[in-house]
């Protein structure tokens, strides 16, 4: 791998992990509640990833170094596991088993899902262009 990668996903990672802090402090979700803003987080970068990945491997023949910028380094920063995960065991604490419970099965299928919307509808736009 070289060097030039490993700066595009760094950079893109900062900028996309910094997207995602910031929504997070603007948008915080009290503890104890559905986490709407990882969920959107997680749905909004699943639906962009399907974007750009059909846009980048279908429809366009980009620099080689925009994939592992915008959809390793930008929309991996912005997605989280980690925080998803977090704040599943944060409701399990708080008493709402139930509630973590839904969140954990809801928020991949969702995420998925807005995925393949994504792929679905850039496919489309790209064949009537």
């Amino acid at each position: 791998m070289s060097v030039r990668v490993i700066v595009a996903v760094a950079v893109g990672g900062v900028l996309g992990a910094e997207a995602r802090y910031l929504l997070g402090i603007a948008f915080a979700t009290p503890p104890g509640t559905w986490p709407w803003t990882t969920f959107w987080i997680n749905v909004t970068g699943c639906l962009l990833i399907g974007v750009l990945y059909t846009v980048l491997t279908e429809l366009t023949t980009p620099h080689p170094l925009l994939r592992p910028l915008l959809g390793v380094g930008v929309l991996g920063g912005y997605t989280t596991f980690s925080t998803f995960s977090v704040e599943t065991v944060g409701l399990v604490d708080a008493g709402r088993p139930g509630l973590a419970l839904a969140y954990a099965l809801v928020t991949p299928v969702v995420a998925v899902l807005a995925c393949a919307v994504g792929v679905g509808v850039t496919r489309r736009v790209g064949a009537t262009a």
